[in-house]
């Protein structure tokens, strides 16, 4: 199958290669905790022609974006994957938005509200132009903190949250309804 997909994957439209990877997608019961059905892109990643396929349906999509993005965001840490990827082939900068107490020198943080707690993010300051625009990627939209944080450290440094790009959203939480900028969800669950 993987020689198949690598061989067709020119002739796929990102439709069919969305429908491919989401259907590669693993589902987890009961995990980290009771009730949750946790989405694994890890099943995607371990398959080097699924990645492939990924990896050509996100730099479409981002090419698409006009004006174009000046830096791309990672957030800590599945979105450093996808958004360093993408940084190099659109030779503009990657800045990873990162837990607290992990990055060096100044930084400015967020506190945020997660369904079982708070946690913080930073991003080191003095690394995005004021006005920059900025795409923040990440693997996963559920309940909408930790993406909605991310926009806001963005915002704070006076620069243009273009879009926050996800892999994957979970409709049923309806966390894009929090981030106050546009959405854009590769594959629904």
């Amino acid at each position: 199958m993987i020689k198949l997909i690598t061989i067709m994957s020119e002739n796929l439209s990102d439709k069919q290669k969305l429908d491919i990877i989401k259907e590669n997608i693993k589902a987890f019961e009961d995990f980290p905790k009771p009730g949750i059905i946790f989405r694994d892109i890890f099943s995607v990643l371990a398959d080097p022609s699924l990645f492939k396929l990924l990896h050509e349906v996100l730099l479409s999509h981002v090419k698409e974006i006009q004006p174009p993005v000046e830096y791309i965001c990672g957030v800590d840490s599945r979105g450093f994957i996808f958004g360093s990827i993408l940084a190099v082939f659109l030779r503009v900068p990657f800045i990873p938005i990162r837990k607290k107490g992990k990055l060096p020198g100044p930084v400015d943080s967020i506190t945020y509200e997660l369904e079982y707690g708070q946690d913080t993010l930073e991003i080191q300051t003095n690394i995005i132009k004021e006005g920059g625009r900025v795409l923040i990627v990440d693997d996963l939209l559920a309940t909408g903190g930790t993406l909605w944080a991310a926009a806001m450290l963005i915002s704070n440094l006076k620069a243009e949250v273009v879009e926050c790009l996800t892999i994957i959203e979970l409709l049923d939480l309806k966390g894009r309804n929090k981030i106050p900028f546009p959405v854009y969800s590769l594959i629904q669950f």
